[in-house]
């Protein structure tokens, strides 16, 4: 019998989903679950018998359990566990193993018997694993079954390595991953061409027999499959759906993930709501894209049915309506980012004065700015601003071994060139081919080689900061410990980078900041620096005078655009700037053709740039206002 959903606000969600504040109010909330259970158990004598999951969704809830052992006294000596899934084939002291990653996350911290861990083998033969997989569904049967079962959730709406197709009482076997599931996990594997294509999981059927079922899912990444998984039709399709037929089941997630549930994405259709001006401008702009009418066209008719009846009773009629919503966006429009002096700045997105502002841009990547915000980058320079560029990271991760040999020959012959020994280049350069011959797939390179694709890459930032139009004293490396340094140390501490941040503004102090606003993957590059930047200012906001008078703008990279509704800043770019921008990406050889984490776009990074800027133009053109060849759009964070 399915549950009965008689909270108005929630009618659209067929699974109960409890939202958090952040991905760590969640997972202690989580944590605190589990060792209530194992607590419980222990008072009785009898074992908790946990399903648990991999990957970065479970972490802070492990790191948690840990806490609580080693400062609380959680004991896990009562505790069988159960993973869900292991790469096939995969040796179980190799990196990428889940072996490896529950040791390192969890097992080697408490104090749960070795004998009670149970993780898929994927080292067995082939034709051993289904006599395997049948004893480790009777392994958990002869513990009476799992008392608690977590899950994330892969954006194919995997759950487990439960793919698309998967039948609702499949229980544990061998499977073959999904081509997206084997791009999302490409990083950890130095390429998706090493990622294996098969696993063993716990099936569909397997996870439904547990007494209790948590699924996580933090950032919005997760949101798109999050709403479908949520409030779409059960579909082998999504996999996750088959969660609506159980009646033991929660989701668990931060606002970010819960960002795309019609309660809070589209609030006015699920739930009588108080109209103020930033739900009353995102509804106008959805009403005009979900019929094709410019906002100016819309009528009375078009907001009552379709939910917004109360919005034109109170704030009507549309007219009025439509009149002041078509200015709000009109006044975010303007050819002059740095602010157009001496006018009127009061429907203006940025000030007047100064006439020549300090503008400090912060590219997380060597080509972010370039990439992201070119055009605007471009303008800046040419109407007179102190523009400075700050590279935050070497972006050395994304440089191919070839091209290392590349330069390094090409260092060898410049040496003979002007007279210099070249001995020493040959044999860095011999050396360096023995290297890369036996590197293995996501070997982490030697400092070397990491300095020397640190070069290209920064040769290639100059090239394109020169090309905008800034001197040698405007470009910035800052080189952030935090990049390298995480590769080898999990720690969590980014002082120096802020300390050296923090520095840098005080140089430049800044009328405009310009920084990332990418928070899709919040455990991404782009995010790390945001913080960093944002935490820097807070901290000389206290005492700088010259903050007062800084406003930290946002902008985001090649793949995704702000909502209409909540940019603020609109630069439109002609034809002739746009293939200037582009011009300017083309610096960045290193990243051209064939990128080494192109994602999922097989598109170069200059087409997806101005894809996404052309779309934004029209966007906004279909909305009723000017037509432009292509937009950079901006969201003002104040700090």
């Amino acid at each position: 019998m399915q549950r009965l959903n008689l909270l108005e606000e929630t009618r659209f969600e067929k699974i109960p989903v409890t939202v958090y504040s952040s991905e760590a109010e969640a997972t202690k909330v989580v944590a605190e679950r589990i060792a209530k259970l194992i607590k419980d158990k222990q008072a009785k004598g009898e074992k908790a018998v946990l399903g648990l999951a991999t990957g970065v969704t479970p972490i802070k809830v492990y790191q948690e359990l840990v806490r609580l052992h080693k400062e609380e006294g959680l004991s896990f000596n009562n505790v069988v566990t159960f993973n869900l899934d292991e790469y096939y084939p995969m040796l179980p002291n190799e990196p990428q193993s889940y072996v490896t990653f529950m040791n390192e996350n969890l097992f080697n911290h408490v104090d749960v018997p070795k004998e009670n861990i149970h993780i898929p083998d994927g080292s067995i033969k082939e034709e051993e694993v289904a006599e395997f997989c049948k004893e480790y569904e009777q392994k958990i049967n002869s513990f009476g079954g799992l008392d608690i079962q977590i899950l994330g959730i892969g954006r194919t709406g995997h759950i487990g390595f439960n793919e698309p197709g998967a039948a609702p009482n499949s229980g544990t076997r061998m499977v073959t991953l999904d081509d997206l599931t084997r791009k999302d996990a490409s990083r950890d594997f130095g390429g998706k061409e090493n990622v294996p294509k098969k696993a063993i999981t716990m099936g569909v059927g397997s996870i439904f027999k547990a007494r209790e079922i948590i699924l996580m899912a933090w950032n919005k990444k997760k949101a798109p499959i999050i709403k479908k998984a949520v409030e779409g039709e059960v579909s082998s399709d999504i996999p996750a759906t088959y969660l609506q037929l159980s009646q033991n089941v929660e989701f668990i997630v931060d606002e970010d993930a819960a960002s795309l549930l019609t309660r809070f994405d589209k609030p006015w259709l699920a739930q009588d709501i108080e109209w103020d001006d930033v739900i009353t401008k995102k509804a106008v702009v959805w009403l005009s894209q979900k019929l094709g009418k410019p906002i100016l066209k819309l009528t009375d008719d078009d907001y009552n049915t379709h939910g917004m009846d109360k919005l034109i009773t109170e704030k009507g009629p549309a007219y009025n309506m439509n009149i002041k919503i078509f200015n709000e966006l009109q006044h975010t429009i303007t050819g002059w980012p740095g602010g157009k002096p001496n006018v009127d700045d009061s429907q203006r997105p940025e000030r007047a004065n100064p006439a020549k502002k300090n503008v400090l841009l912060f590219s997380p990547h060597p080509d972010d700015d370039v990439i992201s915000m070119g055009g605007t980058f471009i303008k800046l320079a040419d109407q007179g601003h102190n523009v400075h560029v700050a590279y935050q990271t070497s972006g050395n991760a994304a440089v191919w071994d070839d091209d290392v040999l590349r330069y390094l020959e090409f260092a060898e012959d410049f040496s003979k060139l002007v007279g210099f020994d070249d001995q020493k280049v040959k044999n860095i350069y011999k050396d360096n081919v023995e290297i890369f011959e036996q590197k293995k797939p996501n070997q982490t390179d030697t400092e070397f080689v990491r300095k020397v694709k640190f070069l290209i890459r920064k040769g290639e930032a100059i090239a394109g900061a020169r090309f905008v139009g800034l001197n040698e004293d405007q470009i910035h490396f800052q080189d952030l410990p935090f990049y390298d340094r995480r590769k080898f140390d999990k720690s969590s501490s980014y002082e120096d980078d802020i300390q050296q941040t923090i520095e840098l503004l005080r140089k430049v102090k800044p009328h405009q900041v310009f920084a990332a606003g990418d928070f899709e993957d919040p455990h991404g590059t782009h995010k790390v620096c945001f913080d960093i930047i944002l935490e820097a200012l807070k901290r000389i906001k206290e005492t700088d005078e010259w903050t007062k008078d800084c406003w930290l703008w946002m902008y985001r990279g090649a793949w995704h655009e702000f909502p209409i509704h909540e940019i603020e800043m609109a630069v439109p770019l002609s034809p002739q700037e746009v293939y200037k921008k582009r011009l300017a990406i083309f610096k960045h050889q290193s990243q051209k053709d064939l990128p080494v984490f192109p994602g999922d776009d097989a598109r170069e990074f200059w087409v997806r740039a101005e894809d996404r800027t052309s779309e934004t133009a029209q966007l906004y053109n279909n909305l009723g206002l000017a037509e432009y060849e292509a937009i950079e759009a901006f969201v003002r964070y104040k700090f």
